[in-house]
């Protein structure tokens, strides 16, 4: 379902952020009270302070706790998060100076996180709430009381120090926790690329799904005539033997194309039934193996099948097989082009994972190193689909499809979690 990518991050990352900034809010506002009050032996009322950072540190375990819930949070909840940040920050600037305190910067930070996750009406909320509490604080506060020491610093000299600390935090904090909720977008911006990119493809398979949907249902009657006239006319040139031969394998190859169809409509009930074959993974590999023989009797394949997988029962999808299959014919088609008929085919267990690895001694493809897409194949036959149709059954069943070079040609690992199509 392509769409357009989003600039807004969502709620869930940014309560995300809240809460990791919430928890050195906590700390910095607890060290900056402490210091206050017994290193500069400032006259502020430290029991209504702690109890408001008190209160927030209680809120931070709510939030971290919901955090952990499989319902994400909503926007509406993103934005009460806010609004309880952003009153705990104006009751501790009340009792600290009110808007006199180099701190009420502070009140902008929510803005600017807001700005970057939420809707606009959301992010005018929150800046209405932090414009009230500004004026609030600017006619009603506690005074900040000065230094009770001769030798202590103005209060002016306490201001700017002030206004240093907290530039510093509000670029920290900015800096960092910013640049997280924009690694947060491009991941999504990437995560919708790939959708788009899986989309495209899956409606170019449907469109060739549909055409070889009526393609199979036209050949049916020209293959049943021809299936008619070929024994009468292996009757009637009986005595020509070259002929004869002709004529046998073309019916050879008419009875061939019959199958072809008819397997075509029985993966296509099996596709709507979702009825799964239960299989070991044995018997799995070497039933796809027969049929890849049939089809490529030339091939000279080495099979590698690991006994500690043989065994398992699996519950096969009707697109597993057809998957193996392209994958075998796209590697013997591969090795063809260097003259070689040799293809690997290693059956093994990765943890919890099944992987069906087939090389060939083909060309190999035409970048280096793993592949992020499809469709690097250097072959000069085939229709180019054999990669796209493995690659979208390993997607369907939650797996993967990894293409890379070889030492000698080229490797393809359909990866496959046992979860999924394993029997429990």
């Amino acid at each position: 379902m392509p769409h357009r990518p989003t600039q807004r991050i969502g709620p869930f990352a940014l309560t995300r952020t809240l809460a990791w900034l919430r928890i050195c809010a906590i700390a910095g506002q607890s060290a900056a009270v402490l210091v206050c009050a017994w290193w500069m032996h400032l006259d502020i009322p430290l029991l209504p302070l702690l109890l408001g950072i008190g209160l927030l540190a209680v809120f931070s375990v709510f939030a971290a706790w919901r955090l952990t819930q499989p319902w994400p949070p909503r926007e509406w909840e993103a934005v009460g998060h806010i609004a309880f940040d952003t009153l705990v920050l104006g009751y501790l600037l009340y009792f600290t100076g009110g808007a006199s305190n180099p701190f009420i910067t502070l009140l902008l930070v929510p803005i600017a996180l807001s700005a970057a996750a939420l809707s606009a009406r959301s992010v005018l909320a929150v800046a209405t709430l932090a414009g009230v509490a500004y004026v609030i604080l600017l006619y009603s506060h506690v005074p900040l009381p000065m230094p009770l020491h001769e030798n202590s610093p103005n209060r002016f000299s306490l201001h700017v120090a002030g206004m240093g600390v907290n530039f510093v935090i509000m670029a920290a904090l900015l800096s960092f926790f910013i640049s997280r909720l924009a690694h947060v977008l491009r991941l999504q911006q990437l995560e919708v690329q790939r959708v788009r990119e899986r989309a495209l493809r899956d409606e170019g398979i449907l469109a060739i799904a549909t055409q070889a949907a009526g393609a199979a249902h036209e050949l049916n009657t020209p293959l049943s005539t021809m299936r008619t006239l070929l024994p009468e006319l292996r009757r009637e040139h009986a005595g020509d033997t070259s002929l004869a031969e002709d004529l046998a394998l073309l019916e050879g190859q008419v009875d061939r194309c019959r199958t072809i169809l008819r397997e075509m409509v029985a993966f296509g009930k099996a596709q709507l039934s979702q009825e799964p074959e239960r299989l070991t993974v044995a018997a799995f590999i070497h039933g796809c193996l027969e049929r890849f023989q049939l089809l490529r009797p030339e091939a000279e394949l080495i099979l590698t099948l690991d006994q500690d997988i043989a065994q398992t029962v699996l519950r096969t999808p009707p697109g597993l097989r057809h998957a193996l299959l392209n994958l075998l014919n796209n590697a013997a088609d591969a090795s063809a082009v260097n003259h070689s008929h040799a293809v690997a085919l290693q059956v093994s267990r990765d943890g919890d994972w099944l992987q069906l690895s087939v090389r060939d001694h083909g060309p190999g493809f035409d970048v280096n190193g793993e592949l992020t897409l499809l469709g690097y194949s250097q072959k000069q036959t085939g229709l180019g689909i054999g990669l796209a149709l493995a690659e979208a059954t390993a997607e369907r069943l939650n797996g993967e499809l990894i293409a890379r070079n070889a030492e000698r040609g080229a490797e393809v690992c359909l990866r496959l979690p046992l979860a999924v199509i394993a029997e429990k």
